[in-house]
């Protein structure tokens, strides 16, 4: 599969998703980020955060809408 902008979007919302589940268990972000994002990914820190902060799901949406 090609990477692209849409690919990228989808990542950043899986690594949203696993942190946000894991961190509403009590857990801390650097503990998901070195048991579960980094062995799957190999992103580092600052990107982690990075796509963290990012705004996935509304980027996604307006791709989508500017595509139809």
């Amino acid at each position: 599969m090609a990477y692209n902008k849409r690919n990228l979007l989808e990542k950043i919302i899986k690594i949203q998703e696993t942190t946000l589940e894991h961190t509403k268990r009590g857990t801390t972000q650097e503990w998901v980020y070195q048991n579960l994002i980094y062995p799957v990914y190999h992103i580092s820190h600052a990107t982690y955060y990075s796509y963290l902060s990012r705004n996935a799901k509304g980027e996604l949406k307006r791709l989508n809408e500017e595509n139809k």
